[in-house]
């Protein structure tokens, strides 16, 4: 009797049919010894990733007699192991008598055409195989290939009888797999109807599975179309679905957890951080781990904000650490606690490498490999590192290893360290994955500008221009970037920092009496790289790369006036800066730049865009020395029209439309001669062509600009040995080379938009700024409550009210100071108006409340309370509070 005439086979073949390969693994165990149950073993171990294994059992039943049932079965096998070159020879056999066999046959030929890119073979083969025996499964392969445009009648017609057979055949399967397709159906059904754009039907049928779903499985349907609309460019409304739908499941964490991963990749990283944070509370609050949560906050940040990763990865770590040592009681458990302390050590090695403790970011890295060679985020990341130490043969190595297992990152990574792929089917397969939607959108645009720049390495500049322009266009979906703004706060920088500022607020008074900052700017792309390559092979000069010293120092200033609810801004508020707080700001500044290289004499920060914080930087540092960048900015212009900027949302949006490009070079010019004429002198100007031209010249003006001798290593910067962190990280390890040189003409065709917008008068909204004739107002208040000096400091709070009447820290301190003097209900107006503007403010909240209680009026006090406790007591944003200035006290032993 044959192993398919018994009923312990058929009820293998019933578990192959589900798709319960776990269990039809440890059945076929007890089946040793037939060829045609090893065929259904090899298969299980194939679907469960046991590669080897299966592969082994394959190859001993290749030697075998193959009876027609055992091929279906092995090429199922080879299927899912990609081996389509092997599936196919055993599928391509005559028709088979038994009809679910057959059916069987048809549909893994099916997935054979699929596999080998011939959908229209594959959707006639699927389609003969449900004619022959109905299943699930490859009525969901059908229905894929039917949604497109041409296909939408067909694929109604097989939606409904997928859904019938269904019906009948959901009974049959285990609950996970009954979930799964159900899933699926619903999925699919939102696929018929976005591919015909009919995006009203799909948002009310979704609204209507809300009230007959459970909570997971109507988020996941959610979650599924937020996707769909992400892939068709609707950025923008997959965060309003997503948003709507934590309006009914506000703790549901894979939504807050998308929605993240959303708002990230459109560059709100704060609200991308929240939302994590969020998730974390809600597991919290349920009793589970949050580990991963933690990480998925580390790898968020770890790139961008040293210090939130760091307390992120330290919470993972004491979470692990946690854990009891027996608390493990499976393998599945441990293996899932093994990839957590694996995720926390990349995590560690990133961080480690943020924060130039490179040695240590290395060793770790290369451990990780030795326990995992083909783990993609370890080879880029030690490729990368590598690259930063000018180790760039050896970065490549990683990069090809990560080529075999991720083309289209291995790629990237390639050519960003100048290896161009050079076979044209190459760079087909590149395009159709830049053209795969995703998450990004229906295009992948920084892959298309690692392909722009191959076909400008191969002197095709027509195609690199085309391939830059979609790669720009796809970007400019996902950025917020506003040229009318830039320019509006351009005007403002002026506005803030003109003469009559310097004149009042003389930066030798105000400022650190220091010569250590060095700070090179200009546009970026402009040669500020080279610039500061050249400097630092000096003895004396230390080259720190692009530092957010400046920019983190004025988002303090911002987090502070938010703190305080003046309603200011930088850098409207810079006036407000008494000598002591300019010269703590400094101090702290001078502490951060002087770590890097203790015993150096000079510190260079190299950030470009620091061209639009030279008032500030003259303020805090009366001898810092500027170096202003120049270069064509025609070569400037397309130089980051074909860069890809990992951080596009920090300030470069700019650099994907020659428009807008064009404005910024506009704004970059006004204000440099803004800053030569309240600055005369104070600033030395360079031309990149000229440094090409004749280095040595152009680096002793520098050199004596800076006040240091002569020393020629200073032209051997391609041998410095110190990491280096920039788009330019291959160029400044090679010698200086000309072909930088009127890139332009290249594609002078292509640059009327960029001309027209460089060219265009600057225009800007009335500044309407209101300039404090005095800085300190606020501080030297507090100063004087806290000594118990109150008509002084009523005087202080006055006189700041005076220019900003809807201060918050300043009416709240007027309230205090006449509370203090018994004047109960002026105390409690003001008191109030401060609070409404800083309502996170708990302090506060507790004195109003007491004022109430003093004035009689206890509902208004029991109310504040009441509403204390449904917030949570929800203090100031943890942004807002990691500034420590100064505190504004409290009424404690006051009144």
């Amino acid at each position: 009797m044959q192993a398919t005439e018994q009923p312990h086979y058929r009820l293998l073949r019933q578990l192959a049919e589900c798709q319960a390969y776990p269990a039809l693994l440890e059945a076929c165990a007890h089946e040793a010894g037939s060829t045609e149950v090893d065929s259904l073993r090899a298969l299980a171990l194939a679907q469960l990733g046991e590669a080897q294994e299966a592969e082994q059992l394959l190859q001993l039943l290749n030697a075998a007699p193959i009876t027609e049932v055992m091929a279906v079965d092995m090429a199922g096998a080879y299927l899912a192991l990609g081996h389509t070159d092997r599936a196919e020879p055993l599928l391509r056999r005559p028709p088979i008598a038994d009809a679910p066999t057959e059916s069987l046959r048809l549909a893994r030929l099916g997935l054979c055409q699929l596999q080998q890119n011939h959908p229209r073979e594959a959707l006639e083969q699927l389609l003969q195989s449900i004619v022959q025996h109905p299943r699930i499964t490859v009525f969901t392969h059908a229905l894929r290939l039917c949604a497109n445009p041409q296909n939408t009648e067909q694929g109604e017609q097989l939606l409904a009888a997928a859904k019938q057979h269904w019906l009948t055949e959901r009974a049959n399967w285990p609950e996970d797999g009954a979930a799964f397709y159900d899933q699926q159906l619903r999925g699919l059904r939102l696929d018929l109807w976005l591919v015909g754009d009919a995006f009203d039907a799909a948002e009310t049928w979704l609204e209507e599975q809300r009230h007959t779903l459970p909570e997971s499985d109507w988020c996941h349907l959610l979650m599924g179309y937020a996707q769909r609309l992400q892939q068709r460019d609707r950025h923008t409304e997959a965060e309003e679905r997503l948003r709507a739908g934590l309006n009914h499941y506000p703790q549901h964490r894979p939504l807050l957890l998308q929605l993240a991963e959303l708002t990230q990749l459109q560059g709100r990283k704060a609200q991308a951080n929240a939302l994590v944070r969020k998730a974390i509370n809600a597991a919290g609050q349920a009793g589970e781990p949050t580990t991963g949560l933690w990480l998925r906050l580390v790898h968020n940040n770890v790139q961008n904000n040293a210090p939130l990763a760091e307390h992120a990865l330290a919470k993972a770590r004491q979470e692990l650490d946690a854990l009891p040592a027996d608390s493990m009681t499976d393998s599945r458990a441990d293996s899932q606690q093994a990839a957590l302390e694996f995720q926390y050590r990349l995590g560690l090695a990133g961080l480690y490498g943020q924060q130039q403790s490179l040695d240590k970011a290395e060793a770790e890295y290369r451990q990780l490999l030795s326990e995992q060679p083909d783990n993609l985020g370890v080879l880029q990341g030690l490729g990368q590192l590598l690259m930063q130490l000018g180790r760039i043969d050896e970065a490549i190595e990683y990069f090809e290893t990560l080529k075999t297992q991720d083309p289209a990152r291995g790629h990237a990574a390639l050519i960003n360290a100048s290896r161009y792929p050079e076979d044209d089917a190459t760079l087909q397969q590149l395009e159709d994955v830049a053209h795969t939607p995703g998450q990004e959108g229906s295009v992948r645009a920084s892959l298309l500008l690692q392909l722009a720049k191959t076909y400008e390495k191969r002197k095709d500049y027509p195609r690199a221009m085309e391939l830059a322009n979609q790669a720009n266009s796809a970007a400019q979906r996902l950025l917020n970037y506003d040229p009318k703004a830039h320019r509006q706060r351009c005007a403002r920088i002026r506005h803030a920092f003109n003469a009559e500022f310097f004149k009042y607020r003389p930066p030798a008074q105000y400022g650190l009496n220091t010569n250590v900052p060095v700070f090179v700017v200009g546009m970026p792309r402009s040669g500020t790289t080279l610039v500061e390559q050249i400097l630092a092979g000096h003895s004396e000069i230390h080259g720190a790369g692009e530092l957010g010293l400046i920019p983190g120092a004025i988002a303090g200033m911002e987090r502070w006036e938010r703190r305080t609810g003046s309603g200011r801004r930088y850098p409207d508020c810079a006036d407000d800066l008494s000598p002591k707080v300019a010269q703590g700001i400094a101090q702290n500044l001078l502490d951060e730049l002087q770590s890097y290289a203790p015993e150096a004499k000079h510190v260079v920060d190299k950030l470009p865009h620091n061209f639009e914080n030279v008032g500030l930087i003259k303020f805090l540092f009366p001898n810092a020395k500027i170096i202003s960048v120049r270069r064509d900015p025609r070569d400037i212009a397309l130089s980051n029209y074909f860069t890809d900027y990992a951080a596009k949302h920090g300030g470069m949006g700019f650099a994907y439309d020659l428009d807008w490009i064009g404005e910024q070079l506009a704004d970059h010019n006004l204000l440099m001669h803004h800053w030569q004429q309240v600055l005369p002198g104070e600033i030395l100007e360079v031309q990149y062509e000229e440094v090409i031209a004749n280095p040595e010249a152009s680096a002793k003006k520098m050199l004596e600009y800076i006040g240091v001798s002569w020393e020629a290593d200073v032209l051997n910067f391609a041998e410095l040995d110190r990491p280096v962190k920039t788009a330019s990280v291959w160029q400044v390890r090679q010698p200086i080379y000309q072909t930088s040189k009127a890139k332009w003409r290249r594609y002078q065709n292509h640059l009327k938009p960029l001309i027209s917008a460089t060219n265009r008068k600057i225009t800007w909204e009335p500044i309407r700024m209101t300039s404090l004739p005095e800085p300190g107002w606020l501080d030297t208040g507090v100063d004087h409550y806290n000594a118990q000096q109150f008509n002084k400091a009523e005087r202080c709070f006055k006189q700041l009210l005076h220019f900003v009447p809807e201060h918050g820290a300043a009416n709240f301190m007027l309230g205090l100071v006449y509370a203090n003097n018994g004047l109960l209900a002026d105390a409690i107006g003001h008191m109030e108006q401060g609070l409404e503007r800083c309502p996170w403010n708990r302090d506060w909240r507790n004195d109003l409340a007491r004022a109430y209680r003093l004035n009689g009026d206890e509902n208004k006090a029991d109310a504040l309370f009441k509403k204390r406790e449904l917030e949570n007591e929800i203090n100031t944003p943890e942004d807002i509070m990691s500034d420590t200035r100064y505190t504004t006290p409290t009424s404690s032993g006051v009144y």
